[in-house]
């Protein structure tokens, strides 16, 4: 039969790298916190020897909550308590270090000859009514993106969310994109849209401060109100976008009629998230039954967007790599056909 040796799977190479180092950690008979603690990273920028440089991190935080938590301090108790009733106790670690904003950054893509950017582009398209059109390169299949990236651009301009309307994986549509993968999205894609929104906003200022009959170094923009700073003299988000299509009186050789603006974004890094996970089983020795006890997940994300979607995707990363633990494994068919996930 023609079965492939490797088939898709998210986030490939990590539980094999965290038993490495589990291994480590017991063929040097050290305890695997300790391991861990003697090897964080603690002086940053740091360049690692793969090209990349590390520009923050907090790792010793993130483990020393994870393990508060987890009350590693009383295991040992958990442990004889377990024997007593015959089952076995066991307790894992896990620390990350991921590269997110996956986008081939200049000088690797001349390294490796790609003779390719994988930026990502970002159009906004703000209409007379005053809703808002962002059309991205990017491509959803079941993140949550068209909420996350509306909550971005409803929250920056200060408009209700469903005003936003957000048009993506539509090659007659956007400029052009590079896809959604390596958790790339909000970072890269969003960042495009960021900036996409600067030159919006900029742009508005200049028809408030037309509209108001100030200088546009005068306008202050919040919460989708338009101000003369110092004053009470204003102009709604709403006001200046239909003004943006009626430019009877704009002084058309500095202030172009409409309001769209388009972003190519290639970031200059890649961020870094990290987190602490700390698993406790409970084991029948006789059959084999593994319960989960407690499971502990500190993480260092940065700015969260949206707190449902991010617990959303913890679980399932957790739950995945249960899976993975408990030796989950893809039943095929012939003609290398996967079927189903069996344990």
């Amino acid at each position: 039969m023609n079965v492939p040796e490797q088939h898709k799977l998210i986030g490939t190479g990590r539980p094999e790298a965290t038993y490495v180092v589990e291994t480590v950690a017991r063929e040097l008979n050290m305890d695997p916190i300790e391991l861990r603690w003697r090897n964080f990273i603690r002086q940053f920028p740091y360049a690692t020897p793969v090209g990349l440089t590390y520009d923050t991190g907090g790792y010793d935080a993130c483990l020393d909550r994870a393990l508060e938590l987890a009350d590693v301090a009383g295991f040992e108790k958990r442990r004889e308590e377990s024997k007593q009733d015959g089952k076995l106790r066991g307790i894992g670690y896990s620390y990350y270090i991921e590269s997110r904003r996956v986008a081939l950054l200049r000088r690797m893509s001349r390294a490796r000859s790609a003779r390719a950017d994988l930026f990502e582009v970002g159009a906004v398209r703000v209409h007379p009514t005053g809703s808002v059109t962002v059309f991205t390169g990017w491509r959803s299949h079941g993140q949550g993106h068209e909420t996350t990236f509306a909550q971005v651009v409803a929250d920056r301009l200060g408009v209700p969310i469903e005003n936003v309307e957000v048009i993506h994986g539509d090659t007659g549509r956007i400029p052009f994109g590079m896809g959604t993968y390596s958790s790339r999205s909000i970072s890269v894609g969003g960042s495009a849209i960021m900036k996409a929104l600067d030159k919006v906003e900029a742009k508005a200022k200049k028809i408030a401060a037309h509209l108001l009959e100030v200088s546009g170094e005068d306008i202050e923009f919040e919460n989708g109100v338009f101000r003369v700073e110092g004053t009470d003299r204003t102009k709604t988000f709403v006001d200046v976008s239909l003004a943006a299509y009626v430019p009877h009186s704009f002084p058309l050789d500095q202030i172009e009629p409409g309001l769209n603006e388009n972003c190519f974004y290639d970031p200059t890094n890649f961020t870094y998230p990290s987190g602490a996970y700390v698993c406790e089983v409970k084991v029948d020795p006789d059959t084999g039954e593994t319960r989960i006890q407690k499971f502990t997940a500190v993480d260092d994300f940065g700015n969260v967007i949206n707190p449902m979607i991010r617990a959303s995707a913890r679980w399932f990363r957790t739950v995945h790599r249960s899976g993975d633990a408990r030796t989950l494994r893809l039943r095929r068919q012939h003609r290398a056909i996967a079927v189903r996930l069996v344990h």
